[in-house]
């Protein structure tokens, strides 16, 4: 093993080596004395090259330090970079030969970061500590949040200084969200085949370092400087009274399969770090990327948890979100919710208190785990999506499974303890179509990506309105601007976490791309303009007019599943279905399609106490949606459910005011609106 030494940037760079001659618990170590901050560095691994059995060591390539703090940099991947010879002519069998040529003058190095200082001073950062059910958390890419916004000086957008900036926060502010959920900011590198097509990973699920802020997103410079600059950024959205969640790839690296580069763990111990096939020659594979970190190692599984300990505690991060989260719970093969990794998160006294997110599922077999993943997590409900988008193109064979997703999930997550807000409930996120491009798109537009449209996902589960694309015809315009308020009036009324995507409160579109992974361009980058076009506008307001609803009410974001059961003589039950007769619903109306479905919130029956350790006491809602394409005719239920109500959104208006129906006694037939949500508040 030994440690290279760059004194100068560019090719070469004053390379010196220091041989790592003690070797400790399995670990080579040593001192150099005089290195300091800012001192640029990797490392060379001498050994065996037998790839037929796992063993990739090769010394011309030089590897990024795992533990790096900053990288300084760019992966530009020659063939230099590679352990074999990337063009040896008898390619079924080219990973097996071994190339010699040094990869240092085409690979980023590592950088010794400055240990202390204000910057590592956290005692003066008050984390907001938002308890899950008062959550909302908005998705955004820290580059294409602020790359175009106006109000940011134009050096600092596509920073984590631009997202710290008085501008971007003051959006976030004005929402009402309570957390960003920044995709990933561990610093990546691009796949290979879009450098080939002048692309890049946009996206950034490609990670090589685990402790590194990628370096691209630094306004104030690459040798260190990068994590000041995202301290500062986690303080000031601290300080704004949002907490910073990092959407985090541990499931694979950047280093692909057999056939994949060589940057870092695939040239310090290859068979340590990967799950390999039998022949041990070839990568196991559950993430669809080429290889998967092998998590039962207890290396492997130090690594994942000191770095998720580093950003909590040195960067001041307050939750993560896992990418493809069952690769990380198989033990050897299966996925298995005893697995060292979560056991090891479950006992943790840093990791169990912040937030956990699973994406519940990975490519392998057995691997979707909706509703598994045990206390402490909460998951991104896919279910609940497409319940919501299929219900508002008028597509669900019944309405049970919307009665399940409006009202927490409680099929899925009623067990072991877990709570409504287990389940975070989303439309759309940043793998898919935007909101506005889910009612103006039917066929998935990925052109641009340069794979001849057969990338992305073919089941979107969207509804034009009647015109591919981009229309003039204002009756099809007015008809997706309505679907839009539908369809997040549906989020934010739903118990449970809801979650945003970064524009869609804008009409953000992306042409009908529904896979723009590799497009940094003003194809991802939120579009600022639609903030101030009549059209748009007033789906921001209802938006945040939403969240502040949501803040209000505690029935809307309650800490325990409903019961269904009476809790009083009057037979008033917490949570009520009826049909458009203004009747409860009955068993044959659950199987049965339905465009129609009122849904009674109790407010007086709300589980726990609140922080005076008094009841909790709110006002009762019935919330009415109907996605037929005609009006309909429901009647207000009457006692116990109420004595009048005040219609207090109407999806069906473009402009939202305080009292947008005015007030109806109980027993009323009321008309709602073609393709639209109404939420009445009960008197």
């Amino acid at each position: 093993m030994e440690l290279c030494l760059f004194d100068e940037r560019g090719p070469g760079g004053g390379e010196r080596r220091v041989r790592l001659t003690e070797l400790t618990h399995e670990i080579w170590h040593g001192f150099v004395p005089g290195v300091g901050p800012g001192q640029r560095y990797g490392f060379r691994v001498h050994g065996r090259w037998d790839p037929w059995t796992g063993a990739r060591w090769n010394p011309a390539k030089l590897l990024l330090d795992p533990y790096a703090r900053a990288v300084d940099g760019d992966f530009v991947l020659p063939a230099e970079v590679y352990g074999h010879v990337r063009d040896w002519p008898q390619q079924h069998v080219a990973d097996t030969v071994r190339d010699d040529r040094d990869s240092a003058p085409y690979v980023p190095k590592g950088v010794v970061v400055h240990d202390g200082g204000p910057d590592d001073e956290w005692t003066y950062d008050r984390r907001p500590k938002t308890p899950w059910a008062d959550s909302v958390i908005y998705e955004l890419h820290v580059r294409g949040f602020t790359k175009l916004h106006p109000g940011i000086p134009e050096e600092l957008r596509g920073t984590y200084a631009g997202l710290a900036h008085p501008a971007a926060i003051e959006h976030l502010t004005r929402l009402g969200v309570t957390a960003v959920e920044l995709l990933p900011v561990h610093q990546f590198a691009h796949e290979s085949h879009l450098l080939d097509r002048g692309l890049k990973n946009y996206w950034g699920y490609n990670s090589i370092g685990y402790f590194a802020p990628h370096a691209a997103y630094a306004a104030s410079g690459t040798t260190g400087q990068q994590v000041g600059e995202f301290k500062r950024m986690v303080r000031a959205l601290h300080e704004a009274g949002i907490e910073v969640i990092l959407d985090v790839v541990y499931n694979h690296t950047a280093e692909a399969g057999e056939l994949g580069p060589m940057l870092s763990l695939k040239g310090i111990d290859n068979r340590g770090y990967y799950r390999l096939q039998p022949d041990a020659r070839r990568y196991a594979d559950y993430t669809g990327c080429g290889n998967t970190l092998h998590v039962v190692q207890p290396h492997v599984l130090r690594l994942i948890t000191d770095s998720l300990r580093y950003w909590v505690t040195e960067m001041g991060v307050d939750g993560f979100r896992f990418d493809l989260a069952a690769a990380l719970a198989r033990s050897m093969h299966d996925v298995d919710m005893l697995s060292p990794f979560l056991a090891v998160i479950a006992q943790d006294p840093v990791l169990r208190r912040v937030k956990l997110i699973a994406e519940p599922w990975d490519v392998g077999s057995g691997g979707y785990q909706v509703g598994a993943f045990p206390p402490l997590w909460t998951e991104w409900n896919d279910r609940y999506r497409n319940a919501v988008r299929d219900f508002w193109r008028h597509a669900l064979p019944d309405v049970r499974e919307m009665g399940y997703r409006l009202s927490g999930s409680s099929d899925l997550y009623a067990w072991g303890g877990r709570r409504p807000y287990a389940s975070v409930n989303f439309v759309t996120a940043h793998d898919g179509f935007t909101l506005r491009d889910m009612v103006s798109y039917e066929r998935k537009h990925n052109e641009a990506n340069g794979e001849g449209n057969r990338d992305g996902t073919d089941d979107n589960r969207s509804w034009n309105c009647g015109a591919e694309g981009e229309t003039d015809d204002e009756d099809v315009r007015a008809l997706r601007r309505r679907q839009l308020r539908n369809l997040l009036t549906t989020l934010l009324l739903s118990t449970g976490v809801p979650m945003l995507v970064a524009g869609d409160e804008l009409g953000r579109t992306q042409g009908g791309s529904n896979n723009a992974y590799c497009q940094d361009n003003e194809i991802s980058w939120v579009d600022w303009s639609l903030l101030d076009d009549p059209e748009w506008r007033p789906l921001f307001e209802l938006t945040s007019r939403l969240i502040a609803l949501r803040h209000r009410h505690p029935v809307l974001r309650r800490r325990a599943f409903f019961s269904g059961r009476a809790h009083s003589a009057d037979g008033l039950r917490d949570l009520a279905w009826f049909t458009a007769r203004g009747t409860e619903m009955t068993e044959r109306d659950w199987y049965a399609p339905a465009a129609t479905l009122g849904m009674y919130l109790s407010g007086r029956d709300i589980p726990g106490r609140d922080e005076r350790g008094g009841p909790i006491v709110d006002d009762s809602f019935l919330a009415v949606l109907h996605a037929g394409d005609r009006p309909v005719s429901f009647v207000l239920p009457g006692p116990p459910w109420a004595e009048r109500y005040e219609v207090v959104v109407d999806t069906g208006r473009e402009r939202q005011t305080e009292a947008p129906g005015g007030t109806h006694p109980a027993g009323t037939e009321i008309t709602v609106p073609a393709r639209a949500v109404l939420l009445l508040k009960v008197g």
